[in-house]
């Protein structure tokens, strides 16, 4: 896909106004040069970052998550017989 669009200045900074195909979701872009081309890339976020965006936990929330998982590491270790499981003969 291919469209123009005008390019002005906005300040000291020249800027372009992308067509509504072209938007981006994130608030920040990459910058670089490709040959004679400039190219915009979304931003990835990084794990911090998408971290930071989640919402608070409750402190209830928080002392249930707790209860859950010291209950969880009491609990002995299930017993497995892994040759049954990865579908091996016994003895073999």
């Amino acid at each position: 896909m291919s469209t123009t669009a005008a390019v002005f200045m906005s300040g000291n900074s020249q800027a372009v106004r992308l067509p509504k195909a072209f938007q981006f979701k994130s608030k920040a872009v990459e910058i670089y040069r490709r040959g004679d081309e400039v190219v915009l890339r979304e931003k990835k976020q990084t794990l911090g970052e998408a971290l930071g965006n989640w919402p608070q936990v409750s402190e209830d929330d928080a002392s249930e998550w707790d209860r859950v998982m010291k209950e969880a590491t009491l609990q002995a270790p299930q017993e497995r017989d892994w040759n049954d499981l990865l579908g091996r003969q016994h003895g073999s």
